[in-house]
Formats: C-alpha cells, structure tokens, sequence
C-alpha cells in the first residue's frame, strides 16, 4: 500500500511468508537550502523495516533531486531490504506523483539546463 499527498509518502507492505519483507515507510520532504550545494530538497525517510526502526536524513541539490529513488533504495538495503526487493514495491504512480511535486515546489521546467560538472 501506497499514499501519498505533497510533501509526504507513506510505503507499507506485510511480509506473505518468512521469506518476504515488512516495512512501514513515511518519506517527508521539502525545500531548503544547504550552504555548500545550494537550493535542494531535504529528506526525511523514517519507520521500520523487518520491525527495526529507522531515521535517515538526506539532502539532494536541486539538480539531484529527480534521483531520490535511488537514495531511498540504498538506505532500504542498508536496513535489511534484499538487492532483488529494494525498489520498494511497485509504487512507480506515486514517485511520479512526488517527482513532478519536487518539480513544482523547486520551479524545474523540462529542458532546463545542467552544469555537468555538478556530477563530477
């Protein structure tokens, strides 16, 4: 199960069997300022995966941000999520729905310009 509204995704899934994964996820977010990388989005992903807790922090620049998914997958494997399970469910609807919310909350048009040397 899946919700989400803007500013916040809430990710929930029952394990079926032993060989399955639980986790209870809210993914907050919002727009804030870092003094070294700029405009961005801070992140806040926080619940429980296989019942053990967890409150991780992150912060992406405003040329960055289209890649939270990738963030959010790596800190799930760290807290227990297998490689072949760390998308984190089929949730694609509603990261698209949060990608075009960071979008807007950052005023991002499609076409904009890069500096590649930000991915250095």
């Amino acid at each position: 199960m899946a919700q989400f509204e803007p500013g916040h995704l809430h990710i929930e899934r029952h394990a079926l069997n032993t060989a399955d994964v639980s986790y209870d996820i809210n993914l907050e977010y919002e727009v804030a300022t870092d003094p070294s990388k700029g405009k961005g989005i801070q992140f806040k992903m926080h619940g429980s995966i296989q019942n053990k807790p967890m409150n991780e922090t992150f912060f992406l620049p405003k040329v960055e941000a289209y890649n939270f998914a990738s963030n959010v997958t790596k800190i799930a494997e760290q807290y227990g999520i297998p490689k072949h399970l760390s998308n984190i469910g089929s949730v694609h609807k509603h990261y698209d729905l949060m990608f075009e919310d960071i979008r807007e909350k950052l005023n991002m048009k499609s076409g904009d310009s890069i500096d590649l040397k930000d991915f250095e």
